[in-house]
């Protein structure tokens, strides 16, 4: 009998540059780790109106050393992320609930795209500077995914059902019950106990739960085919 199976979750947003870190990382780590990975759309509006946290780029030195953070992470986790140029107006106001609300639909009725689909919001939003709140943007994101276009219009088409409004608010009051106040957060569970564990950069600690090996945000295997 092989290690047993243990079950991770990552709960994101895509408007969160720190959970494509965490999400890059375990996504690397998941077969190495032989871990249990399982991706959990979650809206970071609203864990933090639960949690009466704010956004860290509303405060300015806290906005100023993010810009920083990101453009060395950048490097560090061999990620192609930057700052969008009107960072206010996407992040702020524009917000991520129909991407994230289409992540869910993923989710629910095609989970083996997940992943993929989720990348490639991420990759127009931090990376290529692109929209992904307007329905054409989030079907090209899916299609580059490589979703068909019928399959991609069937999911957008359910965004607003009960059933997926009511799946993304579950598992964002999910994370609030685990104790989240931003994302991401990763859930380990391991022998019977449960740990929670904010942002992207405690996964030497994760390792540690894991009784894994933490080789850096690029472990050598995957160093290899970048």
């Amino acid at each position: 009998m092989g290690p047993l199976l243990r079950t991770v979750e990552l709960f994101y947003d895509v408007l969160s540059p720190y959970s494509w870190l965490g999400f890059e990382v375990l996504c690397r780590y998941q077969n190495i780790w032989n871990i249990n990975l399982q991706l959990r759309p979650s809206l970071i509006g609203g864990i933090m109106k639960d949690s009466g946290n704010k956004p860290p780029a509303l405060l300015p030195r806290k906005g100023q050393y993010m810009a920083n953070d990101i453009k060395l992470l950048r490097h560090h986790f061999q990620i192609p992320i930057q700052f969008p140029k009107d960072f206010f107006s996407v992040i702020i106001e524009k917000g991520s609930l129909s991407a994230m609300r289409f992540l869910t639909a993923v989710s629910l009725e095609h989970p083996e795209m997940l992943e993929k689909v989720s990348r490639e919001l991420w990759m127009r939003i931090w990376s290529k500077d692109e929209d992904i709140t307007e329905p054409q943007s989030i079907l090209a994101a899916a299609e580059k995914a490589g979703m068909s276009a019928e399959q991609a219009q069937g999911l957008l088409e359910k965004i607003s059902t009960p059933k997926v409004k009511n799946q993304l608010k579950e598992t964002t009051e999910a994370a609030c019950r685990y104790g989240a106040f931003g994302l991401p957060i990763t859930v380990a569970h391991v022998d019977g106990q449960t740990h929670m564990i904010f942002g992207s950069d405690r996964m030497e600690l994760l390792a540690y739960l894991l009784g894994e090996k933490w080789m850096g945000p690029v472990p050598p295997a995957v160093n290899a085919r970048l």
